[in-house]
């Protein structure tokens, strides 16, 4: 049976506070199996029958939803895809090893046009740097250089469609557990 990761936006932020047993709990209703979470930041670990993700998307929003009573957009990787994430390499290693520097990976339901490119890339300064891969951005964040403009919706409204954004050692602690 396939192992998925799915990264939920709008969980413990904004109000929306869930604990990690119920939110276990709202995955095992639908028949999911073997669910974990990974921190409280909305990181589910869990095995489908089904191989179509997009599916699982769709079926575990309008399941979140209807359990919680908000909008919980839902970004599902396979285990394959997560491994290839985490070894993406969007920026030199020289750049990201500074102290000051934060590297995001921000996870997208489908890779964005390319006027939504442009107009990210458009955005980018000393502080904020961006490179997209498929269905990923890859946020640099120079701290050194000054504090960022750059948070959830602001990046959303730069690429006109909903992401969720994780630490890259969050994605690299998750790849290092579950892709053997």
């Amino acid at each position: 049976m396939p192992k998925y990761i799915a990264f939920l936006r709008a969980i413990n932020v904004g109000g929306h506070l869930v604990k990690m047993d119920q939110l276990r709990d709202l995955f095992a209703e639908p028949g999911f199996t073997n669910v974990e979470t990974f921190i409280a930041s909305g990181n589910v670990i869990f095995d489908a029958k089904t191989s179509n993700s997009k599916s699982l998307e769709t079926r575990i929003e309008k399941h979140l939803f209807k359990s919680l009573g908000y909008e919980v957009k839902t970004f599902i990787r396979s285990v394959p895809e997560l491994a290839a994430i985490s070894r993406y390499q969007p920026f030199d290693a020289d750049e990201i090893e500074v102290a000051t520097h934060t590297l995001y990976v921000g996870f997208l339901a489908e890779a964005p046009g390319k006027a939504s490119i442009k107009n990210l890339l458009a955005k980018a300064s000393p502080v904020d740097d961006f490179h997209l891969n498929d269905r990923e951005i890859y946020w640099l964040y120079r701290r050194e250089h000054g504090e960022s403009k750059f948070y959830g919706s602001v990046l959303e409204k730069a690429i006109g469609m909903q992401a969720t954004l994780r630490n890259v050692n969050t994605v690299q602690r998750l790849a290092k557990k579950y892709c053997k």
